[in-house]
């Protein structure tokens, strides 16, 4: 399969529909559409389920759609991080999510810049999710991700620290004096429904809760009795007066882990990792 054929899928496979994916790609729809009837024929597959009203993916569409990111992504990273490599000034970039790991990012930062032959760290702050595909489509040499929120498959990682989390709820709420709350019961919160997330496509999926990008956005949505959060413990520090935080045992605990691309040959990754490891 070629890149161009993958990337016709996906806008294909992303829109659901040939005349929007053939706008987002900038060409007509005739040759787009017979692009992915040829990629049906060589594969042996059928990819999409077509009727006059609409289009679906197969089994084995949805199957592609995954892979052919995958693909996609490594072919970006390939050129971006190649490159970086060919610029007069060494460097390593890394990305994190904005507000997460504050305190871990700070002393790796100062610790790294303490060793002998360290070299310029650029930091990318983003928003949840992003740093993943930062790293992904090399926009990033490393990453601070945080499981089970973020995907590391595909990545080497070391562990750096795991964390319980809380609930954040507006002052006063009824349950704000509990001792903990459950998953179910943080869920019952029909008055506080949680916040909606954006999606890899940057879309949010559908529901009653409030649609949010940043934990600024969140805490004020909060603090004004508009949603409630379940978040990692660490990030009790960016609460304010009107919040209020309580445990919740069963939810999962999260691990900040430092990631990398398995194939990195760079010494300035492999030094940071060092220094995350004994941080």
């Amino acid at each position: 399969m070629e890149t161009r054929e993958l990337r016709y899928f996906v806008a294909v496979a992303e829109e659901l529909h040939f005349g929007r994916a053939a706008q987002r790609l900038a060409m007509a729809q005739p040759p787009l559409s017979r692009a992915i009837q040829q990629l049906e024929r060589r594969l042996g597959v059928v990819l999409l389920h077509r009727t006059a009203r609409a289009i679906a993916l197969t089994e084995a569409g949805s199957v592609l759609l995954r892979e052919a990111r995958t693909a996609l992504d490594a072919v970006e990273a390939a050129e971006r991080r190649t490159r970086r490599a060919a610029g007069d000034q060494p460097g390593v970039v890394l990305a994190a999510k904005a507000g997460a790991s504050r305190e871990l990012l700070s002393k790796l930062l100062d610790a790294y810049a303490a060793e002998p032959g360290s070299v310029a760290v650029e930091v990318m702050l983003c928003g949840p999710g992003e740093p993943e595909s930062l790293l992904r489509t090399g926009r990033a040499d490393v990453a601070l991700l945080h499981r089970p929120y973020d995907t590391t498959a595909g990545f080497d990682t070391e562990d750096l620290h795991t964390e319980q989390q809380v609930v954040v709820l507006p002052k006063g709420h009824p349950l704000a004096n509990r001792a903990h709350l459950s998953l179910v019961e943080v869920n019952a919160q029909t008055d506080l429904p949680l916040p909606r997330w954006p999606g890899r496509d940057g879309g949010h999926p559908d529901g009653p809760g409030p649609q949010v990008r940043d934990h600024t956005q969140l805490f004020q949505l909060i603090a004004l009795g508009l949603a409630c959060a379940v978040v990692p413990e660490s990030l009790r520090d960016q609460l304010r007066d009107d919040h209020a935080i309580v445990p919740v045992p069963d939810a999962p605990a999260v691990t900040t882990v430092i990631a990398w691309p398995p194939h990195s040959r760079s010494k300035a990754v492999a030094d940071l990792v060092r220094t995350a490891t004994r941080l």
